[in-house]
């Protein structure tokens, strides 16, 4: 099989064959699934889930391609005697030093910043002073079908008439994926959690005056009709001290951590002989 074939029917299996680890071998060197992973998620910034599917498997193609090239070249390096070159020798000194240089002072800041405490009561002062910072704005969990004319609208309504609980969720998600024209559609019209005011107003007001496991009717905006389906909805809410306590023990170490290290880095000046 030609290696161009071989990837492409690599790439066709790697979605559905989440054991196969390993998807191709260059002479007898494996490149596996998670090396396809990490550098597509390297190159998306971590965010790859918001790549399109189609875009996802033409991205691991290309990783994958690249992946096989790059092995191919460090066999014919190793061959051609590059890693016994001077130019290598004198390359790989310089990234070492490099590299030991800056795990030191990672790992120096670490243990600096290790050593400051926060106390109990500053944290709480801190919590005291900023609730509001913590506080959970009401949300809500929608799905919705989107169609241009009123007509559409009313004939899919029709469809889900006297339907309940999961059969109304079934079909719903059914009709989205189908007759739905906004991008959500193929996820069945899930839009996720959303708060007041982040959606806009004609549908917003719509959500937060619904019951949950309800369908609207439908609602005009400058995009076209919807029709929304209620899944779930959560009350504003206040989180605990104990649930924000680590987060503000972070923030005020890291705010502290600017002082310590200023004066940390005087004092080693004061030391340091420099010309």
């Amino acid at each position: 099989m030609k290696l161009t074939n071989k990837l492409l029917t690599t790439l066709a299996l790697l979605s559905s064959v989440a054991f196969a680890q390993t998807l191709v071998t260059v002479n007898g060197t494996p490149i596996t699934k998670e090396q396809v992973e990490k550098e597509l998620m390297t190159a998306t910034q971590g965010r790859l889930s918001q790549v399109p599917a189609d875009k996802q498997m033409e991205f691991r193609k290309q990783v994958l391609e690249q992946l096989v090239a790059k092995e191919l070249v460090y066999g014919d390096a190793k061959k051609t005697g590059v890693l016994k070159s001077k130019d290598f020798k004198d390359r790989y000194a310089e990234v070492i030093a490099n590299v030991k240089r800056e795990i030191a002072i990672q790992v120096w800041q670490k243990r600096e910043v290790d050593k400051i405490k926060i106390s109990t009561k500053a944290m709480k002062d801190y919590y005291n002073k900023n609730k509001e910072e913590f506080n959970e704005k009401e949300s809500a969990h929608a799905r919705h079908i989107l169609v241009k004319t009123l007509a559409e609208a009313k004939a899919i309504e029709k469809e889900l008439k006297g339907l309940k609980g999961v059969a109304l969720q079934t079909k719903f998600i059914e009709l989205a994926k189908t007759k739905s024209t906004g991008p959500s559609g193929a996820k069945g019209g899930d839009l996720g959690y959303f708060s007041p005011g982040q959606m806009v107003p004609a549908f917003s007001k719509k959500v937060f005056s619904m019951k949950v496991e309800t369908v609207s009717e439908p609602v005009k905006t400058q995009f076209g009709y919807h029709l929304i389906y209620l899944e779930d909805r959560k009350a504003k809410k206040s989180k605990s001290f104990a649930e924000v306590k680590t987060v503000i023990e972070r923030r005020l170490k890291l705010e502290k951590a600017k002082a310590v290290m200023l004066a940390k880095m005087k004092a080693l000046h004061k030391k340091a002989i420099i010309k």
